[in-house]
Parts: C-alpha cells; sequence; structure tokens
C-alpha cells in the first residue's frame, strides 16, 4: 500500500495509486471551509435539484442520491470513497489544475481527482478555476453509468498514452495562472490582462497540436462539455456544465450552436476560463467510445513505427518506445535512422510526417539516462544506472533468417552461431552490422528480448553505430516498433517525477470584517439545522445590513426560514424588499436573486420534499 499523510486510503482504487500519482495528492484540509462556503455548495446544489433534474441526462440525479453527495454541506472525501468504493471507484483531493497526463492517468486508475476549492461567491454561478463543485457534484453521479464510466477509464488509460510537448506543460501552466488570478476575489485586472495575454501568446506559438492536446479537446466536448440525446432537445452530462448553474440554463438556449459529436471535434479548441460558443452532442455513451477509439487509432502507441518515433523525437521528454518482443525502452529519444539510410531528429521539419508511412525505422537512440522494461516493469540490471548516457540499437529482421528475431528459439539461434559466450555477427535486412562476442541473451515471456555484447562494433555502411570502447553493447530485439507512448514504461522504477505546478492555488483571504460574516451564516445554519432560535434572526439580518450590505446570499437564507416558519411576516417582507433593491443593481445579481426565490417556492411543493428526504436518507 502507498501511504501518504492526509490522503484516505479506506478504498481499493485509491490504494492502488502508485507513487508517482500520489504526489498530487493533498489533504482535503476539510475545517478550513467556512460556512460561506457551506452556504455556496447548499445555494449551488438546490438549485441543480430545480433545473437539473429536467434537463441532465437521467442518470445524473440519481448519481447524486447513489454517490452520498449532501445538497446541504461541502462532502469530505472520505465519505465519498465509501460511497464510489461500491463501484469500484475512489477519489483524491488535488490543487487545483493538474498536468494532463497525470489527470488522465488517475481516470485509469477509476480515481477521481477532487480540486479541493471552494468557488467563491462571486463566482457561484461559473467558476474559472475547478473546485469542489465541479468534481464532486460534477463528476461524481454521472460515473454510477457503468457504460460512462467505462468510458471515462478507457480515457484515462488512452490518455496516460497521449504524446506531448513542453509547449503543451508552458500553455497548461500559463492557463492554471490565470484560472487562480480570475478566482481571487480582488484580482488586479492589470495583472488578469497580462495573463491573459500569456495564454493567447503560449497558445499562437503551440505549432501543430499534441495528441495530447488533440484528445484534451475530445475531454473537454465530452466529460466536460457534453450533452446527449437530439440536437433539438439533448440532455447535459458534462461535469463542467452540471456544476455550473449559469452555464447549464445558458448552455440549451438557441444562441449556443449544437454540433454532433464526431472526431472533427479534436479540431475546436476551448477557452477553459470563459462560457462555450458551442457544445458537441452525442447519441449515447457508446457513441463516446466510438470516437474515442477511432482517435486512438491514430496515436503512436497504436501506430508505432517510425511515425511514433518521430513523435517522440518532437516531443523532446520522457517516452517509451516498444518492440514487437515486447521490450520497452524509456528516454528521451534524439534520432532515428530510416531504412533509406536518412536520419531523423529535431531538426526533420514536422511537414515531413507524411512521408512516413510508407518507411521503416531501422535504428532509435535515445539521449541522457534510459531503462529498459517489460509489460510495464523495469528489467533487472537495465535502469539508468547501466544507460545513463543514452541507448541505441536496430530494429528489423536479419538477413537470410526467415523468422521475426523475437520468435526464434535458442535451437534456431544456435544454427545461426548465436550462443553465449560465441563471437558473432548479425547481419539486418536493413545494412546495419553488429560484431562482438555475445555475453548475455535475455528473453521475456518467452520471446528473445535483449542480447548483450563485449568488444562490439555496431555500424550501418561506414557510418560507426557503436565502438567496442564505449562497453558492453545491449542490443534490442524486435522486427518492428509496435507502440509509441508518452512517458516511462514504469514510471516508479524510472523514478519520473511528473511535472509538478509550482504556483498555488491561493485560498481567499480572511480578515476580521471577513469572519464576522462567516459567524453570521453559522448562526443561520444553527437556526436550520436546530430548528431554534428563529427569533434572532431579525438581529443577524440588522448586523447582516450594517456590516455586510453587499450580501445577498445570507439574507436569501434568512428569507427562506421566515418563508418556511411563517413567522415574523414583517422582517420578511423587508428582507425581500433588500433582496429586490441587490438585483436591481447588475443582470448578474437578478437572475441569481431571481432564482434563489423560484427556489423558495419550489421548497413549498411535495415533490422537492420527498427529494430532499429521499437524499438525506442516501446520505
Amino acid at each position: 500500500m502507498n501511504e501518504k499523510p492526509g490522503i484516505p486510503m479506506n478504498n481499493a482504487a485509491v490504494r492502488s495509486l502508485p507513487k508517482h500519482l500520489l504526489q498530487f495528492a493533498v489533504d482535503q484540509r476539510y475545517d478550513e471551509y467556512t460556512p460561506v462556503d457551506h452556504a455556496v455548495w447548499r445555494f449551488i446544489m438546490r438549485q441543480n435539484i430545480f433545473f437539473l433534474r429536467e434537463y441532465a441526462h437521467k442518470v445524473y440525479f440519481q448519481g447524486l442520491l447513489d454517490t452520498g453527495i449532501s445538497f446541504d454541506r461541502i462532502p469530505r472525501i472520505e465519505e465519498m470513497n465509501d460511497i464510489l468504493g461500491k463501484i469500484g471507484w475512489g477519489a483524491v483531493a488535488v490543487d487545483g489544475f493538474i498536468p494532463p497526463a497525470a489527470f488522465m492517468e488517475f481516470q485509469a486508475y477509476k480515481v477521481l481527482v477532487i480540486a479541493c476549492d471552494m468557488r467563491q461567491i462571486h463566482h457561484i454561478e461559473y467558476t474559472p478555476a475547478p473546485d469542489i463543485v465541479h468534481e464532486a457534484a460534477g463528476h461524481a453521479p454521472i460515473i454510477v453509468d457503468r457504460e460512462y464510466s467505462n468510458y471515462l477509464q478507457r480515457f484515462g488509460e488512452i490518455g496516460a498514452k497521449a504524446m506531448q510537448t513542453r509547449k503543451d506543460f508552458e500553455l497548461y501552466e500559463a492557463i492554471r495562472h490565470l484560472s487562480i488570478l480570475k478566482e481571487l476575489p480582488n484580482s488586479d485586472p492589470e495583472e488578469v490582462a497580462e495573463a491573459t495575454k500569456e495564454v493567447e501568446r503560449r497558445f499562437a506559438n503551440l505549432g501543430e497540436p499534441s495528441e495530447m492536446a488533440l484528445l484534451s479537446r475530445l475531454h473537454w466536448w465530452t466529460v466536460e462539455y457534453g450533452l446527449i440525446g437530439t440536437l433539438e432537445n439533448p440532455k447535459i452530462y458534462g461535469a463542467g456544465l452540471l456544476s455550473s448553474i449559469g452555464e447549464s440554463v445558458s448552455c440549451l438556449e438557441p444562441g449556443v450552436e449544437k454540433i454532433w459529436y464526431s472526431i472533427d471535434a479534436q479540431n475546436q479548441p476551448f477557452d477553459i476560463t470563459t462560457r462555450q460558443p458551442q457544445l458537441f452532442v452525442c447519441r449515447d455513451f457508446q457513441h463516446l467510445m466510438d470516437v474515442l477509439e477511432e482517435f486512438a487509432n491514430t496515436m503512436a502507441y497504436r501506430v508505432g513505427g517510425l511515425e511514433g518515433i518521430n513523435k517522440a523525437i518532437e516531443c523532446q521528454r520522457v517516452a517509451t518506445c516498444q518492440y514487437s518482443s515486447g521490450l520497452q525502452v524509456t528516454g528521451v529519444f534524439s534520432e532515428a535512422i530510416s531504412d533509406n539510410g536518412e536520419t531523423i531528429n529535431t531538426t526533420t521539419p514536422a511537414d515531413r510526417q507524411s512521408e512516413f508511412g510508407n518507411r521503416r525505422c531501422v535504428y532509435l537512440r535515445t539521449t541522457g539516462v534510459t531503462a529498459l522494461a517489460f509489460a510495464d516493469k523495469q528489467l533487472n540490471g537495465h535502469g539508468k544506472e547501466r544507460h545513463a548516457e543514452g541507448f541505441g540499437s536496430p530494429i528489423g529482421r536479419w538477413r537470410n533468417v526467415n523468422t521475426a528475431p523475437e520468435n526464434l528459439n535458442d535451437d534456431q539461434l544456435r544454427s545461426i552461431g548465436i550462443a553465449k559466450g560465441a563471437k558473432a555477427t548479425i547481419d539486418f535486412e536493413s545494412g546495419v552490422t553488429v560484431s562482438g562476442r555475445i555475453e548475455r541473451i535475455l528473453r521475456c515471456d518467452g520471446k528473445l528480448a535483449v542480447i548483450t555484447f563485449s568488444n562490439c562494433s555496431a555500424k550501418l555502411g561506414d557510418r560507426v553505430l557503436f565502438d567496442p570502447a564505449w562497453g558492453e553493447y545491449d542490443m534490442a530485439v524486435g522486427e518492428r516498433i509496435s507502440s509509441v507512448f508518452n512517458g516511462a514504461a514504469d514510471k516508479d522504477a524510472y523514478l519520473e517525477v511528473a511535472l509538478i505546478p509550482k504556483e498555488r492555488t491561493i485560498k481567499a483571504p480572511s480578515d476580521a470584517k471577513r469572519r464576522k460574516l462567516e459567524n453570521l451564516y453559522q448562526q443561520v445554519r444553527d437556526i436550520r439545522e436546530t430548528k431554534k432560535g428563529y427569533e434572532r434572526l431579525g438581529e443577524i439580518w440588522e448586523t447582516q445590513q450594517a456590516e455586510h450590505a453587499d450580501d445577498w446570499l445570507l439574507s436569501m437564507e434568512i428569507f427562506e426560514l421566515l418563508d418556511e416558519t411563517e413567522q415574523q411576516p414583517e422582517l420578511k417582507q423587508r428582507v425581500a424588499a433588500f433582496l429586490k433593491t441587490i438585483a436591481a443593481r447588475s443582470k448578474d445579481k437578478e437572475t441569481l436573486v431571481s432564482w434563489g426565490f423560484r427556489l423558495v417556492e419550489y421548497h413549498k411543493l411535495p415533490e422537492y420534499r420527498a427529494i430532499h428526504e429521499r437524499a438525506a436518507a442516501a446520505h
């Protein structure tokens, strides 16, 4: 079991997480949520019950009940894990946006990452940064649908293999920084404007989108902002919409274009900090899986070959090339030689990729620390210490041998002079020649994987690929490169530390005035939960009026209690008049206040009371 202080391990999926993912997990710090935070959560969740019961996918509301998410307070990660564990999933808290590759890998392990921050009241309709509303109330309820949860996990498995570039990460950092600034209650407009320009600059300099960039778009237009059903009457299933009471309303309006979902969605960029001008509609969840597999067929991890190796060279980050023998070479790939003798490296123009389909790679090379693995487990004696300065090896069939080299048995090897202790020469059909004394022959799961030579030379014509003075030569065996994917094969053994953002999310500052407001919210919460002290509501409201005249949500909660108990009609009238005054100040406030009044009326209906009772029982 991988233990980390503050991380709940009461869930099988969370316990299965490898060390390189646990570095992103943080303690939820539940006690730091304020009474205002819980009030914001409550307002959003109750609005969701009202609106989404009609417009969300049918599984959403049942999922809210099945996952035990409270409508009245922010959930604890431990509580969610107790429930999610019953359907084979788990959850961990993280700090805001995490890198796409890590996010995808968490999904592959069937673990939801929960950004544990809570949106501020001025972003109650829509938050530019991930928060616990988005993750817990958006993602979690939908995964109770088995077909959808299978899609989510499969997306994670495929996404974790997607090739990405340093520029991808730089763009991610810029977007993360902008989202943090936008979520601050008193952010500097000039700083926000500069951060916005930086996102635009990095996006403009991104170049040809990587596999991860394209796959992130498919993820955005489905998991985050997807609609399902028909173009005329779609239902909401994307977590970004389900957690945004503003956009969940506006997204179904005619002004937002609805497009049938297809692989072409990969060509539609998105802005994570604002509302979307168009959305994609799928027929059903199987439709999502079909498009995902269609995209996966274009990826390096399935294509392999020279095209895949070229993507690894272009990314200039740790990647893995897998031979058809199953041997996996992990490192930073710097060079490949094609079957026409041309060298491909980081200076090869990107527009040459279309030529690679009909050509084969006959030799590959890494720069710096490299490791060999099989079935995602590092091979003994083939870690970074042995291959500290890089690795190079031929690919392909051997001349005058009719069998793929990885399939040769020991008798066949001996018949062509390949045996431990023998001096041998292997001529490849490509023209590469390897000569030396054989020290070791390594098989993995019956396949010939590595032949180690001493006093070895490797050449392609007059070009020296390996010199005897460089030490022992580990020659990888395989007819072809079957797969190329992002990151290390055995991440923990390779000690691959994913790029973790240095900038942390910022909690809203709490001064003496803020703490007094939080105390007023807590008093109203206590009155609602204990059903005692209603006579104090007038005093609490007068204090709010005197010290926090711009706060509307506390007044709405007081109005709700007064309406429910049918007490103090004069006070109720004054509170209502104040809320109408607030509503007149801006369109946003008018919308929120009208939603609040609508909720008060809705909650009188037997239908709502039944829903509330079911939710309370489930929780």
